[in-house]
């Protein structure tokens, strides 16, 4: 009998112009949390998408309990008991939880022995039942469209378990959870690996695989570089291996030099679409040179507080100033043009337009000015070779270059690109929300990077994050939300970890 549950030998597949994987080969162990990281683009999710059955390898072999197998389809790979949770949520919005997980294998009877029927009620116990087995406990019964990011992953975690597999692929799944949500996952993985099931862990977090990986493989460009025990290793040795350098975790920063005020807020009020108020009259000013950061848990305000700025969420009351101008009513584009850079927190929806190429991202905010557009003509040169020089810039890894399809690109590249468009225009006021979520190490450390040099060139930067060391490592001034209100804004050297972290669970000072 085979050592391992999970082979693929020399694997190596093939798109225009990348080789998004050179020669591969690994082998899992039964029961085992086996991790596979490397930065954005290394082809993490392309590897597993052949084990899934969604590509086939053009060179090599997969072997399922010793035995080879071909996959065609995800139907062949669930046949032999895999299943995958996919970086980007394949549910249907309009469909009940219950119906999300049978479609394809929905129960069906028959009334009279003749009429075919989908008996919901059925699987909607049976689901029930199942999730409170694993401690995924869901409703059933509610729309995938009214529940938060969490509760969808469960139900993705939900659909592999209903179809009985036993080998569970997770990518990416920590990308668009909160800490808290990212240590309830880290335990139902742990329950499933108590319970035999194996798990393979597409991720570029070190930290996670730490806590519940067993081995790791690190990929760098398509290839294999390393297979490490975690416990043998330092998180120092992953991040070299993954990147190919040594990688800095703290970052010189300058003293800042604060200018005049470049965005000024005063008691800012916003309602939500059933007119609660997730903001309540807010006040702060960033100057010029300063990082201002905006810490607390998610869903405190500070999103909405973003989206009112950049002109994304209507303002109920108070006024918002750029650069000297009241912008509180203006169009999105007269803020852009006054001097507004934003980075959203979801780069999908509200940060690019996915069927769009990568040269039209990166162009949206020049694309009605010279040398894009003459006269209402759109010049396609003009598009190329501003997207190359981002591309080589900003390391933005795209398998067709400027053509790249930007749907079809890793998140942390979509990111990437979404900060390289908006760090380009030389704003004097950049918005930052979740800058890093879904990044490599690498591309973290980078980005940090750039943000330090935006506010050393005299932006004036707001950044909002849920992640606090990130807050404590790049801010100058911090402000602290707690149920839409500001609880605290302090030098950022006058507050310890501790006393954030108290602020954001609403705590005062006594």
């Amino acid at each position: 009998m085979s050592e391992y549950i999970v082979e693929m030998r020399h694997i190596t597949k093939r798109f225009p112009g990348i080789v998004a994987n050179d020669d591969v080969s690994i082998g899992i162990r039964k029961g085992e949390v086996y991790a596979l990281l490397g930065e954005n683009g290394a082809g993490k999710s392309t590897l597993m998408s052949m084990l899934f059955g969604m590509y086939e390898p053009d060179e090599g072999e997969i072997l399922i309990d010793g035995k080879p197998v071909k996959f065609h389809s995800s139907t062949d790979a669930a046949a032999c008991s895999i299943g995958m949770v996919h970086q980007h949520f394949k549910l249907v919005d309009t469909f009940t939880i219950a119906e999300n997980i049978v479609l394809g294998i929905e129960p069906q009877e028959r009334k009279l022995g003749v009429i075919p029927w989908v008996n919901i009620p059925k699987a909607n116990k049976e689901i029930s039942e199942l999730s409170k087995a694993y401690g995924l406990e869901v409703n059933p019964t509610d729309r995938i469209a009214d529940v938060p990011v969490s509760v969808r992953q469960r139900v993705e975690i939900l659909k592999m378990l209903y179809r009985g597999a036993e080998i569970m692929i997770f990518d990416e799944p920590t990308a668009v959870l909160t800490p808290q949500e990212i240590d309830f996952l880290l335990q139902i993985i742990d329950n499933l690996r108590k319970g035999g099931k194996t798990i393979i862990l597409i991720t570029h977090k070190i930290a996670e695989i730490k806590r519940i990986a067993d081995r790791c493989a690190i990929l760098r460009r398509g290839k294999l570089i390393d297979v490490r025990n975690v416990a043998d290793a330092t998180i120092q040795e992953l991040a070299d291996l993954m990147v190919g350098r040594q990688v800095e975790f703290t970052l010189a920063k300058s003293d800042p030099k604060f200018g005049e005020p470049v965005l000024e807020v005063k008691n800012l009020t916003v309602r939500n679409e059933q007119k609660f108020e997730v903001v309540r009259d807010v006040s702060f000013t960033v100057r010029g040179g300063e990082i201002f950061a905006i810490a607390g848990v998610s869903g405190n305000g500070q999103g909405e507080i973003a989206d009112a700025i950049a002109g994304l969420a209507k303002i109920a009351s108070g006024t918002v100033t750029l650069a000297g101008k009241e912008i509180t009513d203006e169009a999105v584009r007269v803020r852009c043009l006054t001097g507004l850079s934003y980075i959203p927190e979801d780069r999908q929806e509200t940060g690019t337009i996915p069927d769009f190429t990568l040269q039209e991202n990166l162009a949206l905010r020049e694309y009605f000015k010279p040398p894009f557009s003459r006269k209402g003509i759109l010049h396609d040169d003009a598009f190329r070779s501003y997207a190359e020089k981002l591309i080589r810039t900003y390391d933005i890894r795209c398998a067709r270059g400027p053509d790249t399809i930007l749907r079809s690109m890793s998140g942390g590249n979509q990111q990437k690109a979404i900060v390289a468009r908006e760090i380009e225009e030389q704003s004097r006021m950049i918005i930052f929300v979740q800058p890093t979520r879904g990044m490599d190490i690498g591309a973290i450390e980078n980005i940090h990077r750039q943000i330090l040099q935006e506010r050393d060139r005299g932006s004036a930067i707001l950044l909002i994050s849920l992640e606090l060391d990130e807050i404590m490592a790049l801010a100058d001034t911090i402000g602290i939300i707690y149920r839409g209100e500001m609880m605290k804004i302090a030098p950022a050297g006058d507050m310890t970890t501790q006393e954030v972290g108290r602020y954001m669970m609403g705590v005062k000072e006594a």
